[in-house]
């Protein structure tokens, strides 16, 4: 236990700056600029705070570290904080991000401006505590929480379809968070515990632990979201304002991810051997027959948001492999993907912030009037892509070298894949950059502002550094991955074992 709990801090110091909004008083003006001044020092100095975290975190070990634990609600269910490899760099994720994200919604968003920043702010205290929650009642709590703020900013701020995108986002999510939450009380009626520490180590019957393992499959497969359930994800990144469709690319997504490192691989290791196969088969269709769906979108935000599934493939097909790179390429890659996406909706935001459309038709030749946008989009396009050099080459070539020492004909499928991304991203590109400047509406249209370099610069230095440079992100997570997966292994081998006695006897 921590002397000062930091982590409770990181987490809760955005609710506290939703209450300062909602408490001041002002008329619509100076209320909208005093809210917006409130959320963005709210979010930077959360952000100054997790990297605190990060300073005094110790990498060579993979226990959770600044736990914090308190009683809450009886005896079996504590309040329990705490941060490892896996979790810390989730948390840097999402306080770097959410400045962005205010700085983004500084002049688009008009109207009931006070309530989209306390949404905000409630939306970031969520998906921190996702990733330190030690306890699955709290971690059900903050993961099924993300959901409402989420509901309120499309609902509110989003486009025209905002109903039907915000009702599909929210019951999809819900039914498989609802078979999750009867396998959260399944395990509590077997292991006596809601800590996750514990159930990390307690060894789960394997008739058990299949259907526990598809229940948590249900929401996590859905949160990622992977193929066929996927189709909310389009229609949600559409009508959210720019904002919400970085929050959702960049952390809500990851969410997924997250949980199968978290439960599904160590709790659960024989259903997720088992299961493996079938993994592996809606990775590879996600990440094929997505792009190809991505090649034929005439909307910005559409094409993004289905390249955002086929990357997410990579992800669960490498964490799946249950060796070190894969799950250390699913890691990066889902690191990675939270900037470059982020990035690429904050990029669609600006030219749609100018010219109100996210038509690729309705732009072409942006080159000659706004050549620090193309620079910047360029950057974060061939690292969607996956270029040498950049951050997304790393995560995707590793998680195919784990597909490859579980499965050639995967890796060979997923690889595929990469050519069908370099397809639809520079086609994006090139319509939308490149070309004659023949529409009056682009002749007299400005190139980056400040607030808008303040917001992408950081993000086009992270994309390059760490494609160059990826070991501050391996090194965060090395210690916790191995411990991941030799605790895997160990666990396949035991029950290889127990099962050759059975059939001996």
């Amino acid at each position: 236990m921590t002397a000062w709990p930091i982590l409770s801090a990181v987490t809760f110091l955005p609710l506290f700056g939703a209450l300062i909004i909602a408490i001041s008083r002002g008329d619509d003006d100076i209320g909208a600029r005093n809210a917006r001044a409130v959320a963005l020092w709210t979010t930077i100095i959360t952000f100054l705070l997790s990297l605190v975290v990060w300073i005094g975190f110790d990498p060579s070990t993979p226990d959770f570290q600044f736990v914090e634990e308190r009683p809450w609600l009886g005896g079996a269910i504590q309040y329990k904080m705490g941060v490892d490899g896996i979790s810390l760099l989730f948390v840097i994720l999402t306080t770097f991000l959410m400045p962005a994200c205010i700085l983004a919604s500084w002049t688009s968003i008009t109207t009931r401006v006070k309530e989209y920043m306390i949404a905000f702010l409630l939306l970031e205290t969520l998906m921190i505590g996702v990733f330190c929650a030690l306890d699955l009642v709290l971690f059900y709590l903050f993961f099924e929480g993300g959901l409402i703020p989420m509901f309120i900013i499309i609902g509110v701020w989003g486009g025209p379809r905002r109903v039907y995108a915000t009702f599909k986002f929210f019951l999809y999510t819900l039914l498989g968070s609802v078979l999750m939450l009867l396998a959260m009380m399944a395990m509590y009626w077997q292991a006596g515990t809601t800590d996750i520490e514990t159930l990390l180590t307690f060894g789960f019957a394997p008739e058990l632990q299949t259907w526990l393992w598809l229940a948590f499959f249900a929401s996590f497969a859905v949160k990622m979201p992977m193929w066929p359930v996927h189709t909310w994800l389009p229609d949600a990144h559409v009508e959210a304002p720019t904002a919400g469709s970085v929050i959702l690319a960049a952390i809500l997504l990851k969410m997924g991810g997250y949980g199968f490192l978290r439960f599904s691989i160590p709790m659960f290791p024989v259903a997720s051997d088992l299961f493996a196969p079938m993994v592996f088969v809606l990775s590879v269709v996600a990440i094929t027959y997505t792009s190809l769906v991505a090649l034929v979108q005439t909307d910005m935000k559409k094409l993004i948001a289905y390249s955002s599934v086929a990357h997410m493939g990579f992800v669960t097909m490498g964490i799946f492999t249950g060796t070190m790179q894969g799950m250390q390429g699913g890691i990066f890659q889902m690191l990675s993907h939270g900037i470059v996406s982020g990035a690429l909706f904050l990029c669609v935001g600006v030219v749609y912030d100018r010219i109100h459309s996210r038509e690729i038709a309705a732009y072409g030749g942006l080159v000659a009037r706004m050549p620090l946008y193309a620079a910047a989009f360029m950057v974060f396009t061939l690292a969607n892509v996956g270029l040498p050099g950049t951050s997304g080459f790393v995560g995707e070539f590793l998680t195919l070298v784990g597909a490859f020492r579980v499965n050639t004909w995967v890796a060979f499928v997923a690889t595929a894949g990469v050519i069908l991304s370099a397809g639809y991203a520079l086609f994006l590109y090139r319509r939308v950059i490149f070309g004659a400047l023949e529409k009056e509406s682009l002749k007299s249209i400005l190139d980056l502002n400040r607030r808008e370099i303040i917001c992408l610069a950081p993000l086009v230095v992270l994309t390059i550094l760490f494609g160059f440079f990826p070991m501050p992100i391996f090194d965060v997570t090395a210690a916790s991955v191995q411990a991941l997966v030799e605790q895997y292994e160990a666990a396949l081998a035991a029950h290889e074992a127990s099962t050759a006695t059975l059939a001996l006897k």
